[in-house]
């Protein structure tokens, strides 16, 4: 008999299981003329015995053999390798195939990336840069029309098939309609594309409007994904300062005096991540330099909803009347970032130049929640969900400052925001922030470790954002504790 042990090497406890290894190794023998049609298989016993496995193994084995045809099995004869065989394309996966290459075989460019956030654990609180609480959003009304729209899918056929690149128009009317009675901006649906968050949005406007060896002017602290996205089209990063009253122009302004700019990417109302507010005069100003010196402006306006005292300022978009201004936005912070539905604004003609980059990634977004979504914005829910997650945010605001400034006094210094859903601060020089981040993931809680804000000027991360949105005021008392807990133990 031939050396089965040998011949059959097994990976027990691996994926696939004993049977369909044994299986697949007698199916490559065969293949390979160690056993020739018309030869015999040991018997059932036999085999188990070589191979160290029970007889039932080896049984549901030859029953597999014997279903796709290697094997014939006559009563009281041993099985023998079917004179038939069957038809297999390719050579079959050598036994040994359980585990997947650890190494690709080939050379590729890693693409500049932003820094990969941690996944919470279930039972972990989180400081997070600023995300809305998925508890409150009205979820029922969502599922409901839904629901609707996908019955309602047999007589509009086009929600379950390939619709415009641009969004489903039903949405695209209702953005229009929410951007002009909240933001001032004189859009109409064919000024609106919807994407799959405003992440989509950068990567289909990087693709459109930078080329290899562009200036793109950020914020000398940015948002790490937007940035991440030009670098990877090739463009060249220039960084202004950020102070109280938003981005430094007279540092722009010189910029532009030195070299060609493409585009500006800037977050207005509230600053990522610093959270200042960029002051009317400097927008009026803004606008001007964007005209004299022929760049375009990349407007995201991430959280304009969240706001808790005065009214804010209008967009770049609403008094932008030359076309410079692009302006994004995402219903990721309204409702949870699960739900992706982004949006850009900009002259039709841009838009139109979108649609075929966006079918190049993806074809379409999800019709369904496009259209379940549109009917919220259309009978006022998502109106009165914002009313309620403004009020709720301003008081978990309240709530984690009165704390911090109670706990963290030595450690901690910011100013309260006037809106957004996050606090922006600086720890006292000392303080190890990576140190920090890791004694507070011990103790429950996850946090920054700094990495993401730090500047290439500063020999270690002292700045954080810490957000209260995703938290209940209890969460929130409970985690300024145990930062209070993680700094006593560390200084």
């Amino acid at each position: 008999m031939l050396p089965y042990q040998t011949l059959l090497p097994l990976q027990r406890g691996a994926s696939p299981g004993l049977p369909q290894q044994i299986a697949a190794g007698l199916i490559d023998l065969i293949r390979r003329g160690v056993l020739p049609f018309g030869a015999r298989f040991p018997g059932a016993r036999q085999l188990a015995g070589q191979l160290g496995v029970n007889r039932q193994t080896v049984g549901l084995a030859y029953e597999e053999l014997q279903a796709q045809g290697w094997l014939v099995q006559r009563p009281r004869t041993a099985p023998v390798v079917c004179a038939q065989l069957p038809e297999v394309p390719g050579q079959p996966l050598p036994v040994a195939a359980g585990q997947f290459p650890a190494r690709a075989a080939f050379q590729f460019t890693k693409t500049a990336a932003a820094p990969a956030g941690q996944l919470p654990a279930q039972s972990t609180l989180v400081l997070d840069g600023g995300s809305p609480d998925a508890r409150l959003v009205p979820h029922a009304l969502l599922a409901r029309n839904y629901r609707l729209a996908s019955r309602g899918a047999a007589r509009r056929p086009h929600l379950l098939g390939y619709a415009a690149p641009n969004g489903v128009r039903r949405l695209r009317e209702q953005l229009a309609r929410y951007l002009h009675d909240t933001r001032g901006v004189p859009a109409t649906a064919d000024h609106v594309f919807v994407t799959r968050g405003s992440t989509m949005a950068f990567f289909l406007l990087a693709q459109l409007l930078v080329q290899a060896g562009d200036t793109v002017v950020v914020a000398a602290r940015s948002y790490a994904e937007a940035d991440a996205i030009f670098q990877s089209r090739g463009a060249r990063l220039a960084r202004v300062a950020v102070d109280e009253h938003g981005l430094v122009l007279d540092e722009l302004e010189v910029l532009c005096r030195r070299q060609p700019v493409r585009l500006l990417y800037v977050t207005p109302h509230h600053h990522y991540p610093t959270t200042v507010t960029l002051s009317a005069a400097r927008r009026v100003r803004l606008l001007a330099l964007a005209e004299q010196y022929d760049f375009i402006v990349l407007e995201d306006d991430y959280d304009f909803d969240y706001h808790y005292a005065e009214a804010p300022i209008l967009p770049l978009a609403s008094a932008d009347r030359r076309g410079r201004v692009i302006y994004t936005g995402s219903l990721s912070k309204v409702l949870a970032p699960a739900y992706r539905i982004g949006y850009v604004v900009a002259p039709a003609e841009v838009l139109a130049a979108l649609a075929p980059i966006r079918v190049l990634v993806d074809q379409l977004g999800d019709p369904l929640l496009e259209t379940a979504v549109a009917e919220l914005l259309a009978d006022g829910t998502l109106h009165n969900h914002l009313a309620r997650s403004r009020q709720q945010y301003q008081h978990r605001r309240d709530v984690f400052c009165a704390a911090l400034q109670a706990r963290l006094a030595p450690w901690f210094t910011f100013v309260p925001p006037a809106g957004g859903l996050a606090v922006w601060g600086r720890f006292a020089a000392g303080v190890d922030l990576p140190k920090l981040a890791q004694r507070c993931q011990e103790l429950g809680l996850l946090i920054s470790d700094g990495r993401a804000y730090q500047l290439p000027t500063e020999p270690q991360p002292s700045h954080l954002r810490l957000g209260f949105a995703v938290l209940t005021p209890a969460e929130l008392e409970r985690s300024v504790r145990i930062l209070e807990t993680a700094l006593r133990a560390l200084h």
